[in-house]
């Protein structure tokens, strides 16, 4: 089978502008349209959860292109992760030889709520399930409202650095305690603001990319993993056990360890899924996720969420998982400017849905 990697990749800044969705997916694909023979795509696949249909072929038609292959992918916060392994999978298999991915959402998204999931009560909005990982994760660990926080000061001065942020600013976990308290466990800027925006990726089997460029990024593995629809049927409120396995998997199949690892996005929806999600990747032991996110905050690594995470970037649902590997691919090249990672050659992206009952983890190399 061929090598899959990524031959290009752009995306536009994220807002709280609300414009129609095709608008939005189109210019973040004219970011790589500009540059490129578009006859070399046999598919393009839109990840959003707009209401909106057909938005892959009205995309399609948009860019002036008749694919072979066209159809939105939905699955909550995880729908540009997922709608980039389908690509990874037609390429894989042959039956595509480049496939467009762009993904984009509106401030208003309706991909937030699980309406199906009763167990949740009146407790649907995303919010609850945070404050709930965030309690039982310091209740198990004996970790203080400071400690998270600094997972949200660290990711929004991170993002003063990226031009497409949403926010952007240089703060403190004293500024982030000092923000508006939603719940008991959560402060304001402990959360994730769905915004508008979109992100595009190019993915080619190995030929393709080598005509598109001669700096392609490689996928190695990309793994799902999903316990279930409802909130804590299969998992604990202490740890992402779908991150876990998902990770497992994708490291085998990529033949890496965890200490390879030179860069990494993970889903920060709350300041406690970062702390989560590197226990998860297997880059610190359970219960040391906090110590770790405090030791890249003094130092002012980049080596966790570059970009600035969701919390410093903003959380276009249908976007987020394609932004990831939009600035993993930047990283891996050297050129995400004054974010850069130096020699960046392993980079991994975690996304997830419903709070941790599905995850997608992808290794991606030079």
């Amino acid at each position: 089978m061929t090598d899959v990697g990524i031959a290009a990749a752009g995306q536009i800044k994220f807002t709280m502008e609300s414009r129609p969705i095709h608008d939005i997916l189109f210019d973040a694909a004219r970011t790589i349209l500009t540059d490129l023979d578009s006859t070399v795509i046999d598919g393009i696949l839109v990840s959003t959860n707009d209401t909106h249909r057909y938005l892959g072929v009205i995309l399609s038609e948009m860019c002036g292109i008749q694919p072979r292959i066209s159809h939105t992918v939905e699955s909550m916060c995880g729908s540009g992760g997922n709608a980039i392994m389908s690509a990874y999978s037609h390429i894989k298999s042959g039956l595509a030889r480049s496939i467009l991915v762009v993904g984009a959402e509106l401030p208003n998204s309706p991909g937030g709520i699980l309406k199906w999931d009763m167990s949740r009560g009146q407790f649907q909005s995303p919010i609850y399930w945070g404050s709930i990982l965030t309690k039982s994760y310091k209740r198990r660990y004996d970790i203080s409202d400071e400690s998270v926080s600094t997972v949200a000061a660290k990711n929004h001065s991170l993002a003063a650095d990226n031009p497409d942020a949403l926010y952007g600013y240089r703060c403190t976990p004293g500024d982030i305690m000092q923000s508006k308290e939603i719940t008991a466990d959560l402060h304001l800027l402990d959360c994730s603001r769905a915004c508008a925006g979109a992100s595009a990726i190019l993915i080619s089997d190995a030929d393709t990319c080598r005509t598109v460029t001669d700096d392609a990024v490689w996928i190695r593995s990309i793994s799902q993993c999903v316990l279930s629809a409802t909130f804590g049927r299969y998992s604990t409120y202490d740890r992402i056990e779908s991150a876990g396995r998902a990770a497992r998997d994708a490291y085998k199949m990529a033949d890496i360890t965890s200490d390879m690892i030179d860069v990494v996005e993970v889903h920060d929806a709350f300041s406690i899924c970062e702390i989560m999600a590197t226990e998860s990747l297997q880059m610190v032991e359970y219960g040391q996720g906090a110590a770790y996110a405090h030791d890249l905050y003094v130092t002012e690594s980049r080596k966790v969420n570059p970009r600035g995470g969701i919390l410093g970037s903003g959380h276009p649902l249908g976007a987020t998982g394609i932004s990831q590997m939009v600035e993993i691919f930047r990283q891996l090249r050297g050129e995400a400017k004054d974010r850069q990672v130096p020699d960046a050659y392993t980079g991994v992206t975690q996304g997830m849905s419903a709070a941790g009952t599905s995850s997608l983890v992808a290794v991606m190399q030079r």
